[in-house]
């Protein structure tokens, strides 16, 4: 018998930001396999998959050296606990992403979704203050339009209204400081460095009154994905890190999303020389394979947590570290060197870059066209002088992507922002096929 697994779907599953109401309504996409940087549906057609699986997949689908990492792993041990015991792929991941991260950055502390590495990098913080002769220090800063998971202490610290408002009864209160948002801080009436320089002029006043009360700031480096990909002026980052230091305020980087060579580095805190207090990782840290977070921090910060059981961390997960996910995580790390991966991404922006500019740019819907390295964001207005978006309630980026789709390519909507974020191995043809096949299903939706 052969099983309808669109309506086991509609059936049994309930979808992760999803209306289920109009989900059930229509025929789902079933991924039936993968290969490269294609999935294939259970009717036998072929996408390219335009968001990594949703800015998880790195080095393509099937992969062949982490397939056989895996399979390798499959036949010592597939889980062990972190909890009283140690396991081989754990600790070898963790030197090696000491190796190449900031520098400064010395411990390694696993979990098992991007939620939870911000949840730990939180619960370090706010403990590290408290060992430390400073229980004053409790409450945290972040951006509005802030994303960093779907947790309580990380939708504590988000900022996107739409995902987070009836949680706030929940919710612990957060200090907030402006996006540096060029496009639509003080109405887009600032140039790039204006608006940082406001944007920091006013975390400076903040952290000036009350730095004594903060334990933290959190920011996604560089870029704030969920945010419909706002690309922060070049400067904010390291301004932001100097004034943290300043104040003797903890720096945690959300690197979940920008992390490992999304935006041309390795890390993104990279491109301006800031190495924070804590980094959370997770996405790509398997290189899209398995479920696996890790939060990183100084010596200084694990030292806080030494004298005494009464210091113990008390926070872990059932899966910390497994070995599986670690040695795909390994394999991927060693992939980035191997076919210096860093090297043709950037190479890839730069035809990116132009493939916008020639195909999406002249387009009247196209207000903005945001990117950093392949992290792409191109957000649709109904008026390009006044800024002025389109009414929400004909989610214009839904059916631009279910036209893309039509033209065998997978893209996600953030509102109105449409996010074009392939694995790290598409190629310049492929980059071309998604370009022209947003542009046309823009102009074809948007009449």
């Amino acid at each position: 018998m052969t099983l309808d697994f669109a309506a086991l779907d509609r059936r049994h599953l309930w979808h992760p930001f999803t209306a289920m109401r109009q989900w059930t309504a229509e025929d789902p996409l079933m991924v039936a396999s993968g290969e490269g940087n294609y999935l294939t549906d259970t009717q036998g057609h072929r996408y390219l998959d335009g968001i990594s699986s949703l800015w998880v997949n790195v080095h393509g689908h099937r992969c062949a050296p982490l397939d056989e990492a895996i399979r390798a792993q499959l036949d010592q041990v597939a889980h062990s606990t972190l909890l009283g015991l140690g396991n081989l792929p754990s600790a070898e991941l963790a030197a090696a992403l000491i190796a190449v991260a900031p520098q400064g950055l010395e411990r390694v502390f696993y979990s098992d979704s991007g939620s939870t590495a911000v949840e730990v990098a939180l619960k370090m913080a706010f403990q590290y203050w408290q060992h430390s002769g400073h229980p004053r220090r409790t409450h945290f800063v972040a951006l509005d339009e802030a994303y960093h998971g779907d947790t309580i202490g990380a939708v504590s610290v988000g900022g996107i209204d739409l995902f987070h408002r009836l949680f706030h009864p929940l919710l612990f209160q957060t200090l907030r400081v402006a996006s540096p948002h060029p496009y639509r801080y003080a109405g887009g009436s600032l140039s790039p460095e204006a608006c940082r320089d406001a944007c920091l002029a006013a975390l400076e006043a903040l952290l000036a009154a009350r730095a004594e009360e903060i334990a933290a700031l959190i920011i996604e480096p560089r870029v704030q994905g969920a945010a419909g990909i706002i690309v922060h002026p070049p400067g904010y980052l390291r301004g932001v890190a100097e004034l943290c230091r300043r104040h003797q305020v903890l720096l945690i980087c959300d690197e979940v999303a920008t992390g490992f060579g999304r935006t041309g580095e390795l890390f993104a805190s990279q491109a301006e020389g800031v190495t924070p207090d804590l980094m959370t990782l997770a996405k790509g840290l398997s290189g899209g394979y398995l479920p696996l977070a890790a939060t990183l921090t100084t010596e200084a910060i694990y030292e806080a947590f030494l004298d005494g059981p009464e210091r113990t961390f008390f926070h872990g997960h059932s899966y910390t570290g497994n070995p599986l996910a670690c040695a795909a995580g390994l394999a991927s790390l060693r992939l980035f060197a191997e076919r210096d991966l860093l090297t043709q991404v950037r190479a890839r922006a730069l035809r990116a870059h132009a493939l916008l500019a020639d195909h999406l740019a002249p387009l009247p819907p196209v207000g903005e066209l945001r990117q950093c390295g392949l992290m792409i964001g191109v957000e649709l207005v109904a008026d390009r002088a006044t800024r002025h978006p389109f009414p929400a309630e004909r989610r214009l980026g839904a059916a631009v992507c279910r036209a893309a789709r039509a033209r065998g390519v997978i893209l996600r909507p953030l509102g109105d922002v449409i996010v074009i974020m392939p694995p790290l191995s598409i190629t310049d043809d492929e980059l071309e096929t998604i370009v022209k096949a947003l542009a046309s299903s823009i102009a074809e939706t948007v009449q």
